[in-house]
């Protein structure tokens, strides 16, 4: 699908990045604005920076002081580049600026260790395109004001930071809500990824970057170390209970080809799990928690779909074709490409708002 060839063309950065040279980096006086177009890593004014780009396009990438950077690209295939440092860790980022991806394109952290090799991503903005489509959701964390959805996918045989033959798995938390400056606590990321069996090796670089796929558009960011947040996660493949309360809640909902599993999940904890038949029936459950309610679909493969009528909270009744948040929906060649709609072809969840 058009995320394989997506990020087929964008593997390839990271071999160039690792292997290549810094010397297109034209010599200029300490805190000088510095542009390049040509891929090459280096520091600037003390960040590590990361910058690659194929054909065709032009990207023009200009490195200021203080962690600051700002991007332009036209007509591109795929480029990539950013400002943070050499080696990553579990700091907290903060960062600032514009981000104008009207096509396909994203604002990260990212980064990659090794022994286990994991290429990772926490992703804040994005334009018509939201990585990675939808598939491999494993959970969500709440972390810096806002709820990261938790995916894994996997690479087979592709260029990585050491070698273009590479297995390794992506690791993704991408924002619900879109958001250009604030603050990344990685750890709350790192650590939410750890209880979901997601665990990092040992760290090579860490950037906040700008990406764009066969698109035009424009960035300008300042990176700087610092912040903090408390978080909280929830697995999207574990089962268990909100211990009951005073909302009820029954989603209505049924399988293609049973065995479908869905969780109704309430301020990102999952109060109930349900293995789906091929009719429809009503599912029941109740819970104390409050905040967004969400219908999770956690193991698509072959021919299995999901389809949610709708949900009753307390009584009143949110259908699903109602609901503008619904990742799980295949529309538009991708996975997370539409909304409004009863049915989940990827994993992915459908949102419900909020509790009464």
């Amino acid at each position: 699908m058009i995320e394989g060839l997506k990020q087929a063309a964008r593997r390839g950065r990271n071999v160039v990045a690792a292997l290549i040279c810094i010397g297109g980096l034209y010599a200029a006086p300490a805190g000088a604005q510095t542009c390049i177009n040509s891929s090459q890593t280096g520091t600037n004014n003390g960040n590590y920076f990361s910058f690659w780009k194929d054909s065709p396009g032009t990207v023009n990438f200009c490195m200021y002081p203080n962690g600051r950077y700002t991007s332009s690209w036209s007509g591109i295939n795929n480029w990539v580049g950013g400002k943070g440092w050499a080696t990553g860790s579990n700091r907290t980022v903060s960062y600032s600026g514009t981000f104008n991806s009207p096509g396909n394109g994203y604002l990260t952290l990212y980064g990659w260790t090794t022994n286990p090799l994991i290429e990772y991503y926490i992703v804040d903005s994005w334009g018509s395109y939201r990585p990675p489509g939808g598939q491999g959701f494993m959970g969500t964390v709440v972390s810096d004001g806002g709820t990261y959805d938790v995916y894994r996918t996997f690479r087979d045989n592709q260029p990585c930071i050491t070698g273009s033959s590479c297995d390794f798995y992506q690791y993704w938390s991408v924002r619900q809500s879109k958001r250009v400056g604030g603050t990344i606590t990685t750890a709350n990321h790192f650590n939410a990824w750890a209880t979901l069996g997601m665990n990092l090796g040992q760290h090579n670089y860490q950037v906040m970057a700008t990406e764009g796929y066969q698109s035009s558009g424009s960035s300008d960011i300042t990176v700087t170390e610092g912040g903090g947040s408390s978080s909280s996660s929830s697995g999207g493949g574990s089962t268990s209970s909100g211990g009951g309360g005073s909302k009820s809640f029954t989603v209505r909902a049924r399988g293609t080809v049973g065995g479908e599993n869905i969780q109704l999940q309430v301020n990102n904890q999952t109060v109930a799990s349900w293995n789906l038949t091929t009719s429809m029936q009503n599912y029941t459950a109740s819970t104390s928690l409050s905040g967004g309610i969400t219908v999770v679909y956690t193991n698509d493969g072959g021919s299995r779909d999901v389809q949610v009528d709708y949900i009753i909270v307390n009584g009143q009744t949110r259908q699903s074709e109602a609901q503008s948040y619904n990742t799980g929906l295949y529309a538009n060649g991708r996975c997370g490409g539409g909304s409004n709609s009863e049915w989940m072809h990827c994993n992915g969840a459908i949102g419900y708002g909020n509790t009464p």
